[in-house]
């Protein structure tokens, strides 16, 4: 059965930035959609922690060749290392302002990022048949250069949109109108 799962950030949950509106908006349509809550901070968030978590849903079935799964910020290379790793296969993965080996942004999300990064980032176009990029022009925590690097990665289709910030509630997205065609 087709499902989906949205995973959020660094210092994020469920229910931050366009995360519910998604959530209910795919529910409205009949479909099965997961918003798991990874732990978060110094401490806490780590990727061990966090693939703990999420292979609980692959350990019930829940994760397959029907999911797609929407990530955001960190979560997009947590997301790709955990298929790779896991030698898991996709329908579909929509990453949004995703990154890899970025650090600068400070002390503490350079402290719970790091760990989410790995060298066979390209790797996980072998356990998806799409993935679709989406990121900013103007992101204040991630460089335009290290959100466009991830994309040209991995993606299959890139969409840049002008001045959308880090496509988070700061930046005024309560709403995430522009997904929804790739779902």
């Amino acid at each position: 059965m087709e499902n989906y799962f949205i995973i959020h950030g660094s210092f994020g949950s469920p229910y931050s930035n366009w995360f519910s509106w998604l959530h209910d908006f795919i529910e409205s349509d009949g479909k099965q959609c997961y918003v798991p809550d990874f732990p978060i901070g110094v401490g806490y968030q780590n990727y061990e922690n966090w693939s703990r978590l999420l292979k609980n849903y692959l350990d019930l079935g829940l994760i397959n060749e029907s999911t797609t799964i929407i990530a955001h910020s960190i979560a997009p290379v947590f997301v790709s290392k955990f298929l790779v790793e896991y030698k898991v296969k996709v329908k579909k993965c929509i990453f949004v302002c995703g990154f890899n080996n970025y650090l600068g942004i400070d002390k503490d999300y350079d402290a719970v990022n790091e760990s989410m990064y790995f060298d066979n980032l390209s790797d996980v176009k072998n356990n998806s048949k799409e993935i679709i990029c989406f990121y900013s022009d103007n992101d204040p925590y991630v460089k335009y250069d290290a959100e466009k690097e991830f994309a040209d990665t991995v993606a299959t289709e890139q969409i840049v949109i002008p001045a959308a910030g880090h496509i988070n509630a700061e930046s005024g997205y309560d709403t995430f109108e522009d997904i929804v065609h790739y779902l």
